[in-house]
């Protein structure tokens, strides 16, 4: 399941207490609307991850109301219904979340969570085609942008289809070829696939576009690891059979 936004500490306005927000509201007549909205949506990812899904639904709206053209708070909300599908598979909930998927792709189309979780709804409703058609068609409207591709990637080896996922996973990094996603994306197919060195390659590749991936990190050094192991414990068998030269035999 997609979880909702988390807005980014330094982007909200009001983080230190209720008289700080008291205050700062009296002072800000325009921007700091948006950053209001921005508080909200945090405050309700905090519900959301404590399951507290009514409130955080309160939350999301109230920011919807500071900000009506917030697309993450739409996102937000249909998270929220996604998530109560999920739990209790009320075809209103199901109904609601596509709605406001929508609502937030007609905000901001490129909005990836959105796009992300359309997708994934969609696709539990045994509407592959259309999450399939939808993806490609943002790809399509923004063809300087890699994450479509890499969405698009990711469903298809959801589905199954790795070798498509690869594919397109390449075409990714044509347009973009310091794309960290879909140069991570791309090292998790190689190593599932066993061409581990590749998946290093590609893994090693995204450290060096973003070393603040501690995870990946980790996950690199143990790959290192292994393959150091693989490589030393590798048979060096001499041939039993006395026909072959000496200098023929594997070392």
């Amino acid at each position: 399941m997609v979880a909702p936004h988390f807005v980014e500490p330094e982007r909200t306005c009001y983080s230190r207490g209720l008289m700080m927000v008291l205050a700062a509201s009296l002072l800000c007549l325009g921007g700091c609307t948006s950053m209001t909205a921005q508080s909200l949506n945090a405050e309700g990812v905090r519900l959301y991850q404590q399951a507290r899904y009514q409130e955080a639904l309160q939350r999301f709206g109230q920011a919807l109301i500071y900000d009506p053209n917030d697309p993450s708070a739409y996102y937000n909300i249909a998270a929220v219904y996604h998530r109560l599908w999920d739990l209790y598979h009320q075809p209103e909930d199901d109904s609601r979340a596509e709605t406001y998927y929508q609502l937030a792709l007609a905000k901001d189309p490129n909005h990836i969570a959105a796009r992300r979780g359309l997708a994934v709804l969609l696709t539990a409703r045994g509407r592959t085609q259309e999450a399939i058609a939808m993806l490609q068609n943002w790809a399509a409207s923004w063809p300087q942008s890699a994450e479509p591709r890499v969405e698009l990637a990711r469903l298809y080896e959801e589905l199954g289809d790795r070798t498509l996922a690869q594919k397109t996973l390449l075409e990714a990094l044509a347009v973009e070829p310091r794309n960290v996603r879909a140069l991570n994306a791309l090292g998790h197919l190689r190593e599932i696939s066993g061409e581990k060195e590749l998946a290093l390659a590609h893994y090693e590749q995204s450290l060096q576009v973003n070393q603040k991936q501690p995870e990946l990190a980790l996950r690199v050094s143990a790959l290192r690891n292994e393959l150091r192991v693989a490589q030393s414990t590798s048979p060096t068998q001499v041939s039993s059979n006395p026909w072959v030269p000496r200098t023929n035999r594997v070392r």
